[in-house]
């Protein structure tokens, strides 16, 4: 007898016969993900709308669902695509949209990724579980590879308000990332239980599970410490100097005196404010990345400027330099430079930008753009951590991109900083939104360290930023600016420090657990 011929829903059929409603399903889907895409940008500053993550994760979610691997890779990718090509818009600024548009294809490849895994997993049980565990794993992954890693435009980072930023004292960026994800997976949930039939058991806890996520995150505020710059110990009076620079573009370096001079002038300014009794004096005073890309160890010009400005005011200064050396190299450093001895401690930037401040593999880049030829020196690697003893506070120094690196700022607040400064030059990506995200970044760290964050960038935005991620005072870009505020030095550590990089990788576990579990599953199913 032969064997009966297996019924049609058992495999989907392709070709011109197929039937119209499944031909209709796949730009259905990639609509779909699509629309999640343009919704998660929405949630980043320049629209800051942070709550549109949720609907922005169910999205995908809805769009993958109960698909194969293959098609939840271009899902995903249309997802990345749809997100990161807007949202890293600054990288091609002045560069053109080679170098844009390659670095924004190769950050959907990873959704690419996560959208395979997704669709892989969503025929488990608690899939919105392990849906929202492969977000952590592949952002993890985004964030270590290759050359290190580019974590811009995590999650987390979206979360500069509403119940979800509290988790970061909790499990750091990884855990919001994953309560966000979580709480969209469970949207999803409801919406496709509600779809498919008159059952609302399925749909009314998948909503249940949806409120419950932000409801845990807003209470967990509650033994958090509040948002005051001036409570939880001693404090400090720091300055932040924004000096900007004499015009947008690539082109500021060749004006490196022009850039000193600015901040030098603005803290004379200062200088004279405080003699007059119109501004506190401050212990400290933090100018921004390359604020002097003159090197006052080799210019005796540069360094009388700077000691000149340091006297003034009678503090110290945290100078952002690019200094010579060693060798062949550059090195990206902040110099606490001392008024009437001159520059003391310095921290070298530990995560020097691929393609930005060094280049790997040359002859291979220089295929896709000559642009990486503007790189005519390569930055060297720092191997020392940022604390800094100065203004009688341990500053921890972060540089730059360094503030969306996990184990950068953890291992700075470890070794003992009380309050944390980012230095940043912001003027090449001209009217931009990098300079709020980056801004965003800062305020999700604060939550996630108990520290405050002095922020100060050559052109904008520079802020001072409370324990609770609120922005006490920001500048506008391409203006100058100072700010003198008192900062508490805090020594109390955060259960997301205690804890350090365990809940990213208990959580990445989860979903490369899923995963395996499927792929575990279809080889005994071919047998």
């Amino acid at each position: 007898m032969p064997a009966a011929a297996a019924p049609d829903t058992q495999r989907p059929r392709t070709g011109p016969d197929r039937p119209p409603a499944a031909r209709r399903r796949v730009p259905w889907r990639t609509a779909l993900a699509a629309a999640g895409g343009l919704l998660l940008l929405l949630a980043f500053p320049g629209w800051s709308l942070p709550l549109l993550a949720v609907p922005a994760t169910a999205a995908l979610a809805v769009a993958v669902h109960g698909q194969r691997a293959r098609g939840g890779a271009w899902l995903g990718l249309v997802f990345g695509l749809a997100f990161f090509v807007p949202l890293l818009s600054w990288s091609g600024t002045y560069v053109g949209a080679v170098p844009w548009l390659a670095l924004a294809v190769s950050q959907a490849l990873f959704l690419a990724l996560l959208g395979a895994a997704t669709a892989a997993t969503s025929r488990l049980r608690l899939w919105p579980l392990w849906t929202a565990a492969l977000w952590v794993a592949d952002e993890a992954l985004r964030g270590r590879l290759p050359f290190g890693g580019f974590p811009w435009g995590r999650l987390g980072f979206s979360q500069t308000d509403g119940p979800f930023l509290s988790l970061a004292a909790y499990g750091g960026v990884p855990l919001v990332g994953f309560a966000v994800a979580l709480c969209g997976a469970l949207l999803a949930a409801a919406v496709l239980a509600a779809v498919r039939g008159p059952a609302l058991r399925p749909a009314a806890a998948a909503v249940a599970g949806a409120l419950a996520v932000p409801l845990l995150g807003g209470l967990a505020w509650l033994p958090l410490p509040g948002s005051s710059l001036t409570a939880g110990g001693p404090t400090v009076t720091v300055a932040v100097v924004q000096g900007d620079v004499p015009a947008a573009g690539l082109e500021f370096n060749a004006r490196r005196r022009a850039v000193l001079d600015n901040h030098v002038q603005q803290t004379l300014q200062l200088a004279a404010a405080v003699a007059a009794g119109d501004r506190a004096q401050p212990d400290l005073v933090v100018w921004p990345e390359n604020s002097s890309d003159i090197d006052p160890y080799t210019n005796a010009d540069a360094a009388r400027a700077i000691s000149g400005a340091a006297d003034a005011i009678g503090a110290p200064i945290l100078v952002g330099a690019v200094v010579d050396g060693p060798g062949q190299y550059l090195s990206n450093t902040g110099i606490v430079w001392e008024p009437g001895t001159g520059p003391g401690d310095t921290y070298v930037k530990r995560h020097p930008v691929p393609l930005a401040e060094y280049v790997p593999a040359r002859a291979f880049f220089r295929f896709f753009s000559d642009k990486v030829d503007l790189v005519r020196r390569d930055f060297t690697r720092g191997s020392e951590v940022g604390v800094l003893e100065t203004g009688g506070a341990r500053v921890g120094d972060v540089i730059c991109f360094e503030v969306v690196y996990d184990s950068l700022v953890a291992d700075t607040v470890e070794a003992g900083a009380e309050l944390l400064v980012v230095q940043t030059n912001n003027a090449t990506f001209g009217y931009s939104d990098e300079s709020a995200q980056q801004v965003a970044a800062a305020q999700v760290r604060a939550v996630e360290t108990g520290r405050s964050v002095a922020l100060a960038s050559t052109s904008g935005i520079s802020a001072v930023i409370a324990p609770d991620g609120t922005l006490v005072r920001q500048s506008q870009l391409f203006t100058s600016a100072v700010f003198v505020e008192e900062i508490a030095r805090r020594d109390t550590t955060t259960l997301a420090q205690r804890l350090g990089a365990g809940p990213e990788w208990v959580l990445a576990a989860l979903g490369a657990g899923a995963v395996l579990a499927v792929a575990v599953r279809a080889r005994r199913g071919s047998r």
